[in-house]
């Protein structure tokens, strides 16, 4: 099986929500782009949270409009071995140092996990003490996955991201 690596973080310093994948996906991979998958669901997902139709735009601009917004997006695995694209066959994983990406984003109000897989990794790197009552460091969000491979139906998957936007500026439900 051939080593496979994530992409760069994208984040700005004024960023208040982390958003974690596992692991790119193949089509990913190929493309260059995160969740590049036509079906996978992350930029309709991520559309009302932020208030824009990132599936109506190009790749550049879904990751500004991201940026804009307060979102950053990485991975949890900086390398893994993995035949497909499934979380469940990811092998010899080193992770990517989200704890050190964390420390460097002074607004950072939740780091979310995209699927278990990233929830499972992420919470490892980070420490057990992350996101638990009375730590002082951001909340900790798990997401249900956006992977074509995770079944449920959007609808189901769409009220657990839209808790995103109370971590956003600009938003009435924002906590600052």
């Amino acid at each position: 099986m051939p080593l496979k690596h994530s992409f760069p973080p994208v984040a700005d310093d004024d960023a208040r929500v982390l958003v974690l994948g596992s692991l790119p996906g193949n089509r990913s991979l190929a493309a260059q782009r995160y969740y590049a998958h036509p079906q996978n669901q992350f930029w309709r997902l991520m559309s009302p949270v932020v208030g824009h139709d990132l599936v109506a735009l190009a790749y550049d601009d879904r990751l500004a409009a991201l940026r804009t917004s307060g979102v950053a997006l990485w991975d949890v695995v900086g390398s893994a071995r993995r035949a497909g694209s499934s979380d469940a066959a990811i092998v010899d994983i080193a992770g990517n140092d989200i704890a050190g990406l964390a420390g460097r984003l002074p607004r950072l109000r939740a780091i979310a996990f995209n699927g278990g897989t990233a929830l499972k990794q992420g919470l490892k790197l980070l420490g057990r003490d992350v996101g638990r009552a009375g730590s002082a460091g951001p909340a900790i969000v798990a997401l249900p996955s956006s992977s074509p491979l995770h079944t449920v139906g959007l609808a189901a998957k769409q009220p657990s991201w839209d808790r995103l936007a109370a971590f956003l500026p600009d938003r009435p439900e924002s906590r600052d």
